[in-house]
C-alpha cells in the first residue's frame, strides 16, 4: 500500500520540514519513501510546497498530481490542493488562517487551527507540528509515537531547545483532529 502527501503553505511555516520528518519516520521503520521540496526564491513569504509518497513497496514516481491527503496551511495552498484530493482522500486545512470550507463531500475535511495550537506553546512557528498531528489522526500512514521519535532523531541540534514544546504541539494537532474526526 502507498499513500501519496503534499503538505503545502508560505516559506516559513515549516512545510519542507514537516514532509522531511514523515520521510524520515518512514524510513526509519523500514517504509519506502520519497519527498520532493518545491519553493519559491524568497527565503520566507514565498510559496513552498513537498509531496511525500510512503509506501511498503519501492515507490514507482515520486510526482504525484492527485493525491491521497494534501495539508493546506495557507489559503493559496487551499484553493490549489482542495480539487486535488483523490475522492476517499482527506484534506487538513489550517482553519486559523484559512477561512474557506470545502465544499466537496468525496473527501475528509479536517479543520485544525494549526497556527493557535502552536502559539499556545510558544510559537507559530510550530504550526506545521499540529499539521502533522493532524495527519497522522486522519491516516495513520505512520505511528505518532514513530514520528516523535524521528522528531527527536532528526530536529537540528539549534532547534533541541524546542523539542519538548514541537512534541506538546504535534500531540495536540493529533488530539483536535481525532476530536473532529470522532464527533
Amino acid at each position: 500500500m502507498q499513500t501519496s502527501i503534499i503538505i503545502a503553505g508560505f516559506g516559513g511555516q515549516g512545510v519542507l520540514f514537516a514532509g522531511q520528518l514523515l520521510a524520515y519516520a518512514g524510513m526509519d521503520t523500514g517504509h519506502h519513501v520519497t519527498w520532493i521540496p518545491s519553493y519559491g526564491p524568497e527565503m520566507r513569504g514565498g510559496t513552498a510546497n513537498c509531496t511525500v509518497v510512503i509506501g511498503d513497496e519501492p515507490v514507482g514516481a515520486p510526482i504525484v498530481s492527485r493525491p491521497d491527503v494534501a495539508v493546506a496551511l495557507n489559503p493559496p495552498s487551499f484553493e490549489k490542493y482542495e480539487p486535488l484530493v483523490k475522492p476517499g482522500g482527506v484534506l487538513i486545512v489550517n482553519s486559523a488562517i484559512v477561512g474557506d470550507e470545502s465544499e466537496r463531500d468525496d473527501i475528509d475535511v479536517v479543520y485544525v487551527p494549526a497556527n493557535t495550537i502552536a502559539e499556545k506553546a510558544g510559537s507559530t512557528k510550530m504550526l506545521n507540528m499540529a499539521a502533522v498531528g493532524a495527519l497522522l489522526a486522519c491516516r495513520p500512514v505512520l505511528a505518532l509515537a514513530d514520528v516523535a521519535q524521528a522528531l527527536r532523531d532528526h530536529l537540528p541540534e539549534s532547534k533541541h531547545h524546542l523539542l519538548d514544546a514541537n512534541m506538546d504541539v504535534l500531540q495536540a494537532g493529533y488530539d483536535v483532529a481525532q476530536a473532529t474526526v470522532a464527533g
